[in-house]
């Protein structure tokens, strides 16, 4: 009994200390959730493939700890003006390529499709992660407050038009929305670019405003509804695959607790996988089935004008900083190994 006495005894000291302990702390609040807006350059159709599907499995993943809304193209700023609402944090994160958010870097030339860049859609996750293009991007970004989190592949860029395009002649005066870099190329051969918003892009089509597109392959014509107002599709291409990114705000990024930084580039890494068999896939089956426009081609020894003049090109960008042509350095050095490695890599 005086063993059971002493240990309620103790007991009863024990819990007033904790009640007591208890009503002195403070009130401890749940931490707010993180809240982020991200705009892709993509519209609402495209968007449903490219980023959609990351942007919802991460916001699940995160469990109530984060969550990003998300914007398509033009919705909160013009698409030229990405970067600059991400630099000031008007806008968090983005999904673009340099080229057309117009990003003011060394590097923004090489953004999008940069002629002859690439072969497939491969290429561009091996140039940033093997060949150095990573680290190049990572200093360039990281210069002007912004964080480039990863790089991956989209589709290549073909021409689609009102009226079909057999040879180099067809080209001159041809009215067409592509990116800048790409239409500062294409200017050469007579093309005329047209910088317009993407969702006014189908009605330009129609009104005659616009002769095509050279801003993706197939598989996006279809996607978007291009190909409803477009005949025909050049199977010739001046890039084997768009090359884009995804950025965020640095002070906005350092801000993430680790754990939501390695949850978002997972999620990155899955939007970029899903891409790569999404488009490889489309792009040859809708050749093969699709119903909407015939295909036409430009002759090799044609064609061939063409990718002698993107040689040229990548001389007169890599004169133009010693940045830049580091970069075009590492693209010829790949390509060149590409070459030599033969089949299946490439096909001389």
């Amino acid at each position: 009994m005086t063993n059971r006495r002493d240990f309620l005894k103790k007991a009863g000291v024990a819990g007033a200390a904790v009640s007591a302990s208890a009503l002195a702390a403070p009130a401890v609040h749940a931490q707010s959730k993180i809240k982020w807006r991200m705009q892709t350059y993509a519209g609402a159709a495209l968007a449903e493939h490219v980023i959609k599907p990351a942007i919802d499995a991460f916001n699940k993943a995160a469990n109530g700890e984060m969550e990003i809304e998300l914007f398509f193209a033009d919705q909160l700023v013009p698409t030229g003006e990405l970067f600059q609402a991400m630099q000031k944090g008007t806008i968090d994160a983005v999904q673009s390529d340099d080229d057309s958010m117009a990003s003011p870097t060394e590097v923004t030339v090489f953004g999008g499709y940069f002629p002859f860049g690439s072969r497939y859609s491969l290429d561009v996750p091996v140039l940033f992660n093997q060949y150095g293009l990573k680290e190049i991007w990572d200093a360039e970004y990281s210069k002007v407050g912004v964080k480039h989190i990863s790089a991956g592949a989209w589709d290549p860029c073909h021409f689609a038009t009102k009226t079909p395009i057999n040879s180099l002649e067809d080209l001159k005066g041809k009215k067409v929305f592509t990116f800048p870099t790409a239409g500062r190329f294409l200017k050469q051969f007579g093309v005329i670019p047209v910088t317009l918003p993407w969702e006014d892009i189908e009605v330009a089509v129609q009104t005659g405003e616009l002769d095509g597109v050279a801003w993706s392959g197939i598989t996006e014509d279809y996607t978007v509804g291009w190909a409803n107002v477009t005949d025909y599709f050049l199977t010739n291409n001046i890039s084997g695959a768009w090359a884009g990114s995804f950025f965020a705000n640095m002070d906005k990024w350092n801000a993430l607790p680790d754990h939501l930084k390695t949850m978002l580039q997972l999620a990155m890494d899955s939007s970029h996988y899903y891409r790569q068999w999404w488009y490889w896939g489309g792009e040859a089956k809708l050749r093969v089935e699709g119903t909407k426009m015939k295909l036409t081609t430009i002759p090799d020894d044609e064609w061939a004008q063409v990718e002698k003049a993107a040689v040229k090109f990548w001389d007169e960008i890599a004169a133009e900083s010693p940045t830049k042509k580091k970069v075009v350095d590492i693209f010829r050095k790949y390509n060149s190994d590409m070459e030599k490695a033969g089949r299946p890599y490439r096909y001389s």
